[in-house]
């Protein structure tokens, strides 16, 4: 793990509300993920910076065990023009703390990294967490996965 400070970014993708605690988490993000790669919605995203999908984790009623929202999208230079069906966020500046996933980057390696996290004595600030994934980092011969966590 290191501690990387980020400026403000704008992502723009599909979301749905859930909630680890209730078991909702464990279906709704897989489906999120599925309706995102299936549609091919990357490619309907306007004012894209980059060729990464991040996983975000926003909107916290409180911690972790409460509800929050969970947003497949991409990072875009505005939030002028959200298509139908689509939500935006301004992802806000803060420090982060990095966590790299190497390997198995599915589904059940990429929970078992936020276990850890949950589990961990970091300072969160549950404004927005995420994780990235870039098209170089996952066709690597080793692929990885970065998960950012706020911090206070």
């Amino acid at each position: 793990m290191s501690r990387e400070h980020i400026e403000r970014f704008y992502v723009i993708g599909i979301a749905v509300k859930t909630c680890n605690t209730d078991g909702s988490a464990a279906k709704d993000i897989p489906a999120l993920w599925a309706k995102f790669a299936g549609e091919r919605l990357d490619s309907t995203i306007p004012n894209r910076i980059d060729d990464a999908v991040y996983g975000i984790y926003t909107d916290y009623e409180s911690d972790f065990q409460h509800p929050y929202l969970a947003l497949i999208g991409c990072k875009v230079s505005s939030l002028d023009e959200i298509p139908e069906g689509m939500v935006g966020r301004e992802i806000p500046a803060s420090d982060y703390e990095k966590t790299i996933v190497e390997g198995d980057i599915s589904g059940p390696t990429i929970y078992a990294a936020w276990e850890k996290i949950w589990a961990s004595d970091l300072d969160r600030a549950y404004k927005a967490d995420f994780e990235v994934y870039s098209a170089e980092s996952c066709q690597a011969e080793v692929p990885s996965v970065e998960i950012f966590v706020s911090l206070r």
